[in-house]
C-alpha cells in the first residue's frame, strides 16, 4: 500500500522536505543492511540509474537510487531549488517538481483559477506518471499552508483535481491554519476560500495552527535553557535542525516548527512503513473517525513533546505519555478536547508497547473524556513496532472533536473584519473566473460547518438529532 503527498506552496514543501530528511533517517537506523524492504518502497522507488534516469525499478536487493513517491509544487522557485541544492537533491528529479517563478502574491484566486487552469495537464500528466509506479495506491496526501496563495488555492485545486481522477483512493490533507497576527494580510480571504473546497473534496483534514507551533517551539527552548530537560541537545540530532547544532535553530526559527509536523506525518505514516501488531491503514482513520461526511477535520496531538527537540532526557513513562496526549500543551491547534465533545479518537502508537497498555489507559481516560452517546466506544488504535529514533515509544493522538469550533469563529470573524469593508477585493475579482459569489458561498460554507459543531454541541449530555449522513443507495 502506498500513500502518494504532495507538497503545494512554500510552507508545504519545507514541512515535505523535513518529512523527507527524518523518514530517510528513520529507515537508515532501522534498515542497517541497505537493502530495499517493504518499508522503504511505501514511500521511495528503487531506481537503477545504470540507464539514464529512467531506468527500472528494483524491487529486490540492494537500494540503488532512492526516489520519493511525491509531487512538489510552488509557483515560486526558492524552496524547490533549496531542496534541489540541499541533501535531499537525488531524492526528486525534473519529472515530478512543478514550478514557476512570479508566485500567487498572497492570492487564493491567481492560485486556485489562474495557475490551476495554466498547470492542469501538467499536474495530471505527472500525478499519473507517478502514480503508476505505485502498485496498490492507498491514499493521497496533501501538505499545505492556508494563509498565502499558492499553498491554499493551488492546493485546493490540486485536491479537486485528484477527486475527479483516481475518486476512490482518499484524500488526507495536513493544513498550516495561519495565526491572528499573521504578516498576510489577506490570509483571512484565502483560508475561507480554501476552507470551502476542504468542507467538499476532502477526506480528512489535519488543521495545524502556526500559533500552537510557535508555543510549543517557544516552551521547548525554555526547558532546555532552564537545565529542566538536561542541557545538552544531542549531536547530529534528528530534530532540531538539518545540522543538529542548537545554532542552526536560531537561525532558522520555522525549522523547528516545521519538525513538528513532520513528525506529526512520521507518526502517522508508521504502520505504512514498518511493521507492528495492530497496523492501521490510513484510509482506517477516515473510516472510523469521520462518521459525518464534512466533520472531518481532526485534532492532532504529539507526545512526548521534548522528541521535538531531540535532548538527552529519558523517555516519557508509559502512562504520562498517554494522558500527555489529552492536555492543552500537547495539542497542535489552539484547543482543549477534554472539556469538548468527541465524535471518536485514534491512537497511533509507537515503540514496544502492548495492546494490553493501551486498553488500560482507554479506559483510565474515558471517565474524563465527553463522547457522543451514539459513539461511547469510539475509540480506534494502532500500534507500530518501531520507535522513534532515539526513543523508546511516541504517541499521536487523532480526536474527532468539536474543539475545532473556535478556530473556525476566530478564522470567520478575521475574514468579515475585510470583507464588511470590501477590503483588498479587487485583487481577487480582477482574476479570470473570480466571481464575488466565491466569497459569499465560501463564507456560507464556514458558517454552515460551525453551526453542525454548534448542534453537536447541544447535545453534549442528551439525545440528539443527527446531522446528515452519508446516503447509502441500496
Amino acid at each position: 500500500a502506498v500513500s502518494l503527498p504532495f507538497a503545494v506552496g512554500q510552507c508545504g514543501n519545507q514541512v515535505g522536505c523535513r518529512f523527507w530528511d527524518l523518514a530517510l533517517r528513520e529507515h537508515a537506523a532501522v534498515n542497517k543492511k541497505g537493502i530495499y524492504d517493504e518499508a522503504l518502497s511505501s514511500f521511495f522507488r528503487n531506481v537503477d540509474t545504470r540507464s539514464g534516469d529512467n531506468g527500472p525499478d528494483i524491487y529486490k536487493g540492494k537500494i540503488c537510487s532512492l526516489k520519493a513517491r511525491a509531487l512538489l509544487i510552488d509557483m515560486e522557485e526558492g524552496v524547490v531549488n533549496e531542496i534541489l541544492q540541499g541533501p535531499l537533491r537525488d531524492v526528486f528529479d525534473s519529472k515530478q517538481l512543478i514550478t514557476d517563478v512570479s508566485g500567487s502574491g498572497n492570492n487564493w484566486a491567481v492560485g486556485h483559477k489562474m495557475y490551476g487552469c495554466q498547470y492542469r495537464e501538467d499536474i495530471v500528466e505527472k500525478l499519473r506518471k507517478t502514480a503508476e509506479h505505485c502498485d496498490c495506491l492507498q491514499c493521497f496526501f496533501i501538505i499545505h499552508s492556508m494563509g498565502g496563495g499558492t499553498g491554499s488555492g493551488l492546493g485546493t485545486f490540486v485536491l479537486n483535481l485528484l477527486e475527479e481522477e483516481f475518486p476512490e483512493v482518499y484524500r488526507f490533507v495536513t493544513s498550516v491554519y495561519p495565526s491572528g497576527e499573521d504578516d498576510v494580510i489577506t490570509s483571512p480571504y484565502n483560508s475561507v476560500l480554501a476552507m470551502k473546497e476542504l468542507n467538499e473534496h476532502a477526506d480528512c483534514v489535519l488543521p495545524i495552527e502556526n500559533e500552537s507551533l510557535f508555543e510549543i517551539v517557544n516552551k521547548i527552548h525554555q526547558m532546555i535553557n532552564s537545565g529542566k530537560l538536561g542541557s545538552t541537545v544531542k549531536q547530529n540530532s534528528l530534530v532540531t535542525s538539518s545540522a543538529g547544532s542548537a545554532k542552526t535553530l536560531q537561525e532558522k526559527p520555522f525549522d523547528a516548527m516545521n519538525n513538528i509536523v513532520a513528525n506529526l506525518l512520521l507518526n502517522l505514516t508508521s504502520s505504512a512503513r514498518f511493521e507492528g501488531s495492530l497496523n492501521m491503514d490510513l484510509n482506517e482513520i477516515s473510516m472510523n473517525l469521520v462518521p459525518f461526511p464534512r466533520l472531518h477535520y481532526l485534532v492532532s496531538s504529539l507526545t512526548p513533546l521534548y522528541t521535538l527537540a531531540d535532548v538527552n532526557v529519558p523517555s516519557r513513562r508509559l502512562d504520562q505519555m498517554f494522558s500527555d496526549a489529552f492536555s492543552r500543551d500537547h495539542q497542535l491547534i489552539q484547543a482543549d478536547p477534554k472539556h469538548s465533545l468527541y465524535l471518536a479518537c485514534a491512537l497511533l502508537v509507537r515503540g514496544n508497547v502492548q495492546v494490553s497498555d493501551l486498553r488500560r489507559n482507554i479506559e483510565r481516560l474515558k471517565p474524563s473524556l465527553h463522547f457522543v452517546s451514539w459513539n461511547q466506544e469510539g475509540w480506534k488504535t494502532g500500534l507500530c513496532s518501531v520507535p522513534p529514533v532515539g526513543h523508546s515509544h511516541s504517541l499521536l493522538a487523532l480526536a474527532n472533536n468539536t474543539c475545532v469550533k473556535p478556530t473556525f469563529i476566530e478564522l470567520k470573524d478575521r475574514f468579515m473584519k475585510l470583507y464588511k469593508k470590501k477590503a483588498h477585493l479587487h485583487h481577487y475579482l480582477q482574476i479570470d473566473g473570480m466571481e464575488q459569489s466565491c466569497f459569499s458561498e465560501a463564507i456560507s460554507s464556514l458558517s454552515d460547518l460551525i453551526e453542525e459543531y454548534n448542534e453537536l454541541d447541544a447535545s453534549k449530555g442528551g439525545p440528539r438529532i443527527d446531522p446528515s449522513r452519508l446516503k447509502i443507495a441500496v
